[in-house]
Formats: structure tokens, sequence, C-alpha cells
């Protein structure tokens, strides 16, 4: 019999780095760019979207929002907001928030460490990343446990490695590294390890100006070139319901002024942080974001910002979150209406509640993938590997989640249907009960005529069995393995390390920065 760990290894070879047949096929796939090729779909009627928009103008007019940086509510009172020093209160006027999406940008060129890895973000558009924001991590060999820099360094690999995942991420905490000091670490992982376009984390303005600073020396830029254009993006998450907090408001400041791109995100969970319809939650879910996409373009008009949305239900009898229900593909469903009603590019999320690699997550997860999908999200954030409704992020779990990813990426290539492709000759070459394997036409495409599988098993039981019966997690564990032990970082990328570890060193000796709560 053949020894597993050497036919898993020939076949992995084979599948190469984005799942295609390797060295055995010339099939080349570009999962890099892709363009969302459904049309919308929607749950509202346009009077419906309308009046959606219309009560979140409402809510930020009558009721206001919680702002509790002192510079955002300048920021807000300058432009015209009332705001009342007693509660800190802050009520936006429509033609604020009409002025402001009027200034924000439709379309952002997002510039990675290679030009093949520049992202257009704009509605159309289609992007995924990786599970983020997880504080433990997990998989077969090691179990569940705290994320550490060395484990945010193996999503780093896992999500190089796959072209479908777009964007870097903070997958997972790296709480061994002490606070002051975390985002050296976490954007020199990124920028030696990666050429993609990179996470900054917003905990303060001396953490964001050190991070701008590393992307700037490691992508070789001056100052006015890096605030010229969109070089790394932070995702803001208001504090439903109606509050924003001071870390937040002062990174859309911060990003903002710099020209860098805000992910504007209220996390609505219809029945806990939100009404509990999912029209109700999408209109408080519409205030908050209009109000951080405001503040944003109030700092500096045409700052790049990203329309977000998060919004589920909880469990009603534990008061947990869900993920991947009927209600979360509504409420993505509603806020793609909500977007195009605006006019801004924007981001979904995906994800799953289920506390292990199983079913359950496969189902949830590929149910708010397709919501993201049918919606035309342009972001898709917690695409591959979120577990536990975000509490771990899984390398078992990233695995499969691409192979979904790369079916969704395959169905954006046009399907051929020219003469040769529909085949008539094909049809009359083989007689009634033949077979096409030998055809002319098929021996003509067969090696690039078919997406390769990266972790399904397509062998008949009795090969199956013979081959240890491994389950499709399992097989992702010798994946995930493999493509660490082989990992080979951008040469670009490894270039950039002298400059960084030169500027870390001075800025450690200096103390770091702490980051504001």
């Amino acid at each position: 019999m053949v020894d597993d760990a050497a036919r898993d290894s020939r076949r992995e070879r084979r599948r190469g780095r984005t799942g295609e047949a390797g060295s055995e096929s010339s099939r080349r796939p570009d999962y890099r760019s892709l363009k969302n090729p459904f049309l919308p779909q929607s749950i509202f009627s346009d009077d419906q979207v309308a009046a959606i928009h219309d009560t979140a103008l409402r809510v930020l007019e009558e009721l206001g929002i919680k702002v509790l940086l002192p510079q955002a509510r300048d920021y807000f009172a300058r432009a015209g907001a009332l705001v009342d020093p007693d509660t800190d209160m802050v009520r936006i006027g429509r033609d604020m928030v009409a002025a402001a999406l009027a200034s924000a940008p439709r379309s952002i060129h997002a510039h990675a460490g290679a030009r093949a890895r520049d992202l257009s973000l704009e509605l159309g558009s289609m992007t995924f990343l990786a599970g983020s924001g997880a504080p433990n991590v997990t998989d077969l060999v090691r179990g569940r446990r705290p994320g550490t820099l060395e484990a945010f360094e193996e999503f780093i690999k896992m999500v190089q490695h796959f072209d479908v995942l777009h964007m870097l991420g903070p997958c997972v905490e790296p709480q061994d590294v002490d606070n002051r000091f975390r985002h050296y670490a976490v954007n020199r992982a990124q920028l030696t390890l990666s050429d993609k376009f990179p996470f900054v984390f917003a905990r303060g303005t001396p953490q964001v100006d050190d991070s701008f600073e590393m992307v700037r020396l490691a992508r070789g830029l001056s100052r006015d070139e890096f605030q010229s254009n969109a070089w790394c993006y932070t995702v803001i998450n208001t504090n439903s319901p109606r509050q924003l907090d001071i870390p937040m408001a002062q990174g859309i400041i911060d990003f903002a002024k710099a020209g860098q791109v805000s992910i504007i995100t209220p996390f609505c969970l219809a029945g806990a942080m939100a009404p509990i319809t999912v029209a109700g939650a999408l209109a408080l879910q519409h205030a908050e974001a209009l109000a951080g996409l405001t503040l944003a373009q109030i700092a500096r008009p045409g700052a790049p910002v990203v329309y977000g949305s998060f919004s589920s239900n909880v469990d009603m009898k534990s008061g947990a979150p869900a993920f991947g229900t009927p209600e979360h593909v509504k409420a993505t469903l509603g806020a793609g209406q909500l977007a195009r009603f605006i006019g801004l590019p924007w981001r979904s999320g995906g994800g799953s509640a289920a506390n292990i690699s199983d079913a359950q997550a496969a189902h949830e997860t590929q149910f708010a993938l397709w919501g993201s999908v049918l919606a035309g999200a342009t972001v898709c954030i917690h695409a591959a590997g979120w577990l536990e409704g975000g509490l771990s992020v899984s390398l078992e779990k990233l695995v499969t989640d691409v192979e979904a990813l790369q079916t969704i990426a395959e169905l954006c290539a046009a399907t051929p249907g020219d003469s040769d492709s529909i085949g008539f000759e094909a049809i009359a070459e083989v007689q009634p009960g033949g077979h096409f394997f030998s055809a002319g036409h098929t021996m003509a495409r067969y090696r690039t005529a078919f997406y390769e599988p990266l972790v399904a098993d397509w062998s008949n039981f009795g090969n199956w069995t013979q081959s240890g019966s491994k389950n499709a997690t399992e097989r992702a564990t010798g994946i995930w393995k493999r493509i660490l032990a082989d990992f080979e970082p951008p040469a670009t990328a490894v270039a950039t390390s002298g400059v960084l570890d030169a500027f870390i060193a001075r800025r450690t000796e200096e103390g770091g920065a702490a980051p504001v709560s």
C-alpha cells in the first residue's frame, strides 16, 4: 500500500497554489480579481429600501448617536451637527449625510505590495477575506488554544498561499506579545510574509501612526505618496445601539486624514443590539454606518470608505450569536440594496456559530457566503476559517472554506458557448452507447476542462477506504501542514525586513505605543 503521507504530498503538489492540477495540467485559473457574475437579489421593494434609508436619517436627526471622542464631537459640531455636551449625543442632519455620500469615492484602488495584487473596491467586484479578530486558534494537531504570534504568522502564510483570499486580516490575536508592541509584530508579519493588501488596527493614533510608517517604509513611499493612495485598511465597528467609542472614532479620523481605507461596520444582532426584525436591524445598522461615513468625509472629503454590514440574529433561548441563518442571509441581501441605494462599495460578513469544523460549520458558512455573493458584496470578511461566532479560527476550516470560495471564483469565469464548445462534431463522433473519454473533443481539453478539487475526495468507497477513510477535515490537516512546511514568502516582502526591524528596534527602545481603550 502507498504511504498516506507520500500520496497526500504528491496530490497537494499536483494541486498547486489555487487548487488547479499543478504540474500535470496547464490549467491556471485566475482568482486574483473577481467580478460578480450574478444579478443582485432583493428582499425589499424600492419603496421599502427608501423607507429604511429615511428611517435611518430620522434616527440620526431626531435621536442621534453617542460619540465618546471629544475630537469627533468637535468635527461634527463644526460641520453643523447638534451636539449635547451633557450627554455626548450628536444629532446629524440629512443634509450632512447627503454631502458625505456625495464626496465618498465610488471606487477605491487598493495598492498592495505587488501590482498584480492590487484591488478595485467597487460595486460589482468581489473580494474575500479569511476569518478575523479571533482570540483563539484551533486545528486537529494542536487543539484549541489562545492566539499567538506564531499562529498569526501561520494564518498570514495560508492567506498568502491562496489567491482566492484577496486581502490580509487580523485572523487571530497574538496575545503573547505585549499590547504596546503587538502592532509592530503584526505589521512585520504581514509586510514580510505577504504582498497582499494589509490590515492595520485602529487602536489609537500612536499605534496607527507607527503602522502607517511601517507600511510607508515597506513600500518605499514618501509621506505624500502614502497619503495620495490607499495602501492599507482597517475595520471600524460601532457599539450598537447608537454609540461610537473613542478608539473607533479616532480610527475613522486617523485613516480618513491619511487617505487610507476604513470599512465602517456596525455589528447588529437582531433581538439583542438591534430591533428583532430584519428591516429594523438594517435601519439601525444603516444609521450607524452613515454616521461613521459622515465623520470620515468631514475629516477629509473624498476619504476612501467602505459601507459595512454585519447583521444577523441571536438564539433567543441563549442570547448567543447565530450566523448563516435565514435572517443573516436576508439582512445581507437587504444591506446590498441599501449599499446600491447610496452607491458605495460595501462589505458583508460570513462565519459560523459552530464549535468545530463540521457539517453545521460548513453549511452556515456557505449560506452566509451565498448571501454575500447574491447581495453583490464588494468585500466578504470571515469567508474562511471562522468558528464559534468569531471566538476561534480553524486551519482546517480555512482550507475547506477555500474550496467553496474557489468554486464561486470558477463561476466568475466566462463559460464558452461557441460552436466548437457546443460540440456537434464530438456528438457525431461517438456512436450510441459509446463514451466520450477518448473523443478528440475530450482529448484536446481534458487537462483544463474541469476544476480539480483542493480537499474534496472523488474516489469511490473502496479506494477511499484503502486510503485511510479520511474525512474532509482530516484531509485538510495534511494540506495546511504541507502549505506551511513549503511556504516561501515573496522576495519583495522579505526584502523589507531590514528597514522594518530598524524601525521596530528604535520604537521598542522608546517604549512602543499603548493602545487607546
